[in-house]
């Protein structure tokens, strides 16, 4: 049977507080194991603000209700509010989805500042950045991490070359078609990624006429007729908050459809790694999504057997 692996993308101190034990409680029901990335130190959501320049933005803004998703004292974290450390906030609510046998790792440290300078910093900062998260995340569960789903989908080559460095096995970085070795600065690397193949709910709600009401049935329809593995991002905001009927439904109607549902870690373990294609990445934009992301290239070079 072909799966659907589950991305959990905690990005806000609310999404932690909040989102994540609602989505705990609906897999404890449905039986399913996810992938839960977290963000890791502090939480400067108003930050974003900065963004009133890229074209877009407010579009996005107005489209997604991001007021009524995230809550008027997030949007003032890190600007008129002090921006809180989730890390130390939400331990034990990290640590519970580990118990409850889900697959952790890490979104990011500073969710807004990754996402919004990553592009264009240099290597020892992207470096410092990833090991703020590294050594918070082994502080709270105990081991080191060996998977990273970046915030926004936003990467630079010195942040692929360092998972490698650190072991990571794979991480889901960026948006494409299928499993792929990064190719960088003329290396295979060996931290496989395995893209978000699936459009988001936010992407799709207010674009051609898609609301909360059928985002869902649209979003099945992708899925009907493919019967191969898909990997799809929630975000712990969003589905764990008023979208939460609506992905509910959804892991119901994928389950008719045929699918398994399960997390990256059971994505990867079902591939056979021998046979995944090297390919490089590029810039892309997406429909519903504000700016550029991270895009697998389409032209691969497939790994030679020995």
């Amino acid at each position: 049977m072909p799966l659907i692996a589950l991305k959990v993308d905690v990005d806000t101190l609310r999404g932690t507080r909040e989102g994540v034990p609602r989505l705990l409680d609906l897999f404890a029901h449905s039986g399913i194991s996810a992938t839960f990335l977290f963000s890791l130190g502090p939480d400067h959501t108003g930050r974003a603000i900065k963004r009133i320049f890229r074209p877009g933005f407010f579009s996005k803004v107005q489209r997604t209700s991001v007021l009524d998703h995230y809550g008027l004292k997030t949007l003032l974290y890190g600007t008129l509010l002090p921006g809180p450390d989730i890390g130390k906030h939400c331990a034990s609510i990290m640590r519970s989805t580990q118990v409850a046998g889900h697959e952790t790792g890490i979104h990011t440290w500073d969710h807004i500042l990754w996402q919004d300078h990553v592009r264009h910093r240099d290597p020892p900062w992207t470096v410092r950045q990833i090991n703020l998260a590294v050594s918070r995340y082994q502080e709270i569960f105990g081991i080191l991490p060996h998977t990273h789903g970046a915030a926004g989908w936003q990467m630079n080559d010195a942040a692929l070359l360092e998972f490698d460095r650190l072991g990571f096995r794979y991480a889901s970085d960026g948006r494409g078609t299928a499993p792929y070795y990064p190719h960088v600065q003329g290396q295979r690397l060996t931290c496989m990624q395995l893209p978000t193949t699936l459009p988001t709910l936010d992407e799709m709600i207010g674009l051609d006429g898609v609301s909360e009401r059928n985002v869902a049935q649209l979003l099945l329809q992708r899925t009907r007729h493919t019967q191969t593995d898909q990997v799809f991002t929630l975000h712990a905001e969003l589905e764990g908050g008023k979208l939460l009927p609506v992905f509910k439904q959804l892991l119901l109607d994928w389950r008719e459809q045929g699918y398994n549902l399960g997390s990256l870690s059971s994505y990867y373990q079902r591939l056979d790694h021998g046979s995944i294609a090297a390919a490089s990445w590029h810039w892309g934009v997406l429909p519903g999504r504000t700016g550029e992301v991270m895009m697998q290239t389409q032209s691969v070079e497939q790994t030679q057997q020995p």
